[in-house]
């Protein structure tokens, strides 16, 4: 770029970034505190710093002439260095624009990066070494290429959702049917074998672990690790570069417009809680080189973080500008990629207003009233660690939520805990006590029994203890407490009657999983009996440990019987709470019964020998979706030993499934002889 070719002009102060117009680029940078700000174009030879000179509202503008398609820009501001104020401006630090869509290349930290000088007074001496070398550049990007996403969408009710929780990387690294040279990468996602294992799996929403631009932070480079799991986002609208074959922007588009026709949504995990940059010692990248004040929480007159999410820094949702770009970000993968929803890691962070959480929040409010947002599926994980940051059950219409709740009781009732005592009634019903309020659906919990936070199936009937040695921290990290069961051997044995057993409990849970009104989420792998041998927090482990392993295949035929079950019989994924109600036809909509057919005691419900439960369910009384239902299914929960369990009175009960007994079929009328350690499904029409 020559001076002639980047001349200068008045541009406007939206949208913010920079964004191509007829003859060059419409730059727009929000830093009310500096003193300058500028555009930094480089070439193989040079970089040229543009100065932005227009100002409106805190934003800086300009319109800069020559710059194009495929552009490798950064940006630098100038301004008070008064860390113990909150402001850290630092000209020597090349920043990434917060709304650059695509990046030259992974982040990892350098001591480059950082912005006060090592030695006295830490922090607050500015350190004057140029960042650019070792930060990656922005492109400036152009119209996008190959079939829209955002055309082909399934748009899948959340009763009819099913969804499948994987990585990137860990979910393709591994397959032996996918080329070697795209295992890993974003075009992976679209290749046959992985669309029809979903498909075949009934899976209809695949969730991806985070794929916004990240950072390899300081820790984990010192210890010659990378960030896995991807949750240090620097770049929220940049797909993470290091998941790209060629493209990441193509293949991106490519794999959901596929999975789209495949009858496949996709939901991305997003981290908007914080971001890369951490604490007062992290590097300065994008964010507070702008705006320190402005997108963070500060704390003791500005010197200081607050940290509710366990990173060094938390996210400023009451600054407009901030949810702005959080907005802004949303839609853009919305629009671009054709995104059908989003999971919010800790999200309330964004619900707090000053110290508290509400549902109230502008946050929520204003994406509920987004003509482009509202019809997007939102799930929330509901908790971060700040005051009151455990909010499960306290998010508004229409968010779903991680039911971490849901997951440790089905865990502990198959462990050999009491039905009863374990509240198993309500992880059936979905979680009601929870969700029932506030016009929710029966959808609002997302039900699992494992995610990539913690251990994978195989490995909660594997081990009693985790193992995170490979983390590096002498296995402080982690849970210490899964709410595990290794059936008689630590990890894995030879011992046939406990590799029975656990496959036996590993279905029960499955079964469990698919039969309770919400919405079931898979754990990529889970259906392989997939081992991280014991570690409960893989988030460094980009090696064999966390990704998939593709050599066992025990599970998928079940949870493909599982999956059709659950499709065939509206009774198991219905719309509205199950209370008791009576029907139009005078049936009962839902029914509970011990093993000898007599209706369970407040007594029993308290009992330590509640093992079997029973349960028939309706069509939901008093809504017409619910009342249109016609027939019955009856559900045995048998945690304990083998069991004769009396049947609700019918003319014939149809087998459905038997977690135990894959080939058992047939009509049953007075009882049913239920395996240790199974679940039951009948049905009557």
């Amino acid at each position: 770029m020559t001076e002639q070719n980047s001349r200068v002009s008045v541009g406007k102060s939206w949208p913010l970034g920079v964004t191509l117009t007829e003859t060059g680029a419409n730059v727009a940078v929000w830093a009310p505190d500096a003193t300058l700000v500028e555009l930094c174009v480089f070439t193989d030879a040079e970089e040229q710093r543009i100065p932005v000179p227009y100002r409106d509202g805190g934003v800086w503008y300009a319109h800069v002439e020559g710059i194009t398609e495929g552009t490798r820009y950064g940006l630098r501001a100038a301004g008070p260095h008064q860390p113990e104020n909150g402001l850290r401006f630092n000209p020597a630090k090349l920043l990434i624009d917060p709304y650059a869509q695509v990046l030259t290349g992974p982040l990892s930290w350098d001591c480059l990066m950082r912005a006060y000088a090592v030695g006295p007074g830490d922090d607050m001496v500015q350190d004057d070494r140029d960042s650019a070398p070792v930060v990656p550049k922005a492109i400036v990007q152009g119209p996008p290429q190959g079939p829209d996403p955002s055309l082909n969408r399934p748009i899948r009710p959340w009763n009819e959702t099913v969804i499948y929780e994987a990585h990137v990387k860990g979910l393709t690294q591994q397959h032996p049917d996918i080329p070697e040279d795209i295992r890993g990468t974003y075009a992976a996602l679209a290749h046959p074998v992985v669309v029809e294992h979903l498909k075949k799996l009934g899976v209809t929403a695949l969730e991806l672990l985070p794929i916004q631009a990240f950072i390899d932070d300081e820790f984990l480079v010192r210890q010659g690790k990378s960030n896995y799991w991807g949750y240090q986002p620097i770049a929220w609208q940049a797909p993470e570069p290091r998941y790209a074959y060629r493209d990441a922007d193509t293949e991106i588009r490519q794999a959901v417009h596929t999975l789209h026709e495949a009858g496949i949504e996709v939901i991305l995990d997003i981290v908007f809680n914080h971001t890369g940059e951490g604490s007062e010692m992290g590097p300065t990248l994008s964010c507070r080189g702008l705006n320190n004040p402005g997108y963070y929480q500060l704390t003791d007159g500005g010197r200081h973080y607050v940290d509710v999410t366990g990173t060094g820094n938390s996210l400023n949702p009451d600054a407009d500008m901030v949810m702005r770009l959080v907005l802004d970000s949303m839609r853009h993968w919305v629009t671009r990629y054709g995104i059908d929803g989003f999971r919010f890691d800790l999200a309330s962070t964004l619900g707090r207003t000053e110290d508290r959480f509400t549902p109230n929040s502008p946050f929520f409010y204003t994406v509920r009233q987004d003509p482009l947002l509202a019809g997007v599926k939102l799930i929330a994980e509901p908790w971060d660690l700040g005051i009151d940051g455990y909010q499960l059950g306290h998010y508004p219409y229409p968010w779903k939520e991680w039911n971490d709740s849901y997951r440790d009781k089905v865990r502990r009732a198959w462990r050999g805990e009491s039905l009863g005592t374990t509240d198993m009634g309500s992880c059936l019903t979905g979680s009601a006590n929870l969700f029932d309020h506030s016009g929710r659906s029966a959808s609002s919990s997302i039900n699992f029994v494992t995610a990539h936070d913690g251990f994978t199936l195989n490995d909660v009937v594997s081990y009693n203890n985790k193992h995170n040695e490979a983390n590096g921290e002498d296995n402080r990290d982690g849970h210490n407490e899964n709410v595990s069961d290794n059936m008689g051997a630590e990890g894995l044995t030879e011992d046939p009657a406990i590799n029975k057993a656990r496959e036996r409990r590993i279905r029960g849970m499955l079964a469990t999983l698919f039969v309770s009104q919400g919405v079931p989420m898979l754990l990529a792998g889970d259906e392989l009996r997939n081992s991280q041998g014991g570690n409960n927090n893989a988030y460094a482990q980009d090696n064999e440990i966390g990704w998939v392993d593709w050599s066992h295949r025990s599970e998928v035929e079940f949870i493909s019987r599982l999956s059709a079950m659950r499709k065939r019989l509206p009774l198991l994924r219905q719309r509205n709470f199950l209370h008791g109600g009576t029907r139009e036809d005078g049936e009962i909509d839902i029914q509970w019964f011990k093993a000898n057919g007599q209706t369970p005691t407040d007594d029993d419900w308290h009992s330590s020998e509640l093992t079997t439960l029973g349960v028939e369910i309706r069509g939901v009384a008093g809504y017409r979706s619910g009342e249109e239902l016609t027939g019955s299914v009856f559900l045995i929960i048998n945690v304990g030993d083998e069991t004769n369990v009396a049947l609700p009175p019918q003319i014939s009960w149809h087998l459905e499934l038997d977690s135990a007994h894959e080939d058992a079929h047939g009509d049953f009328t007075e009882h049913y002889v239920a395996p240790a350690q199974s679940v039951i499904v009948l049905s009557s029409p």
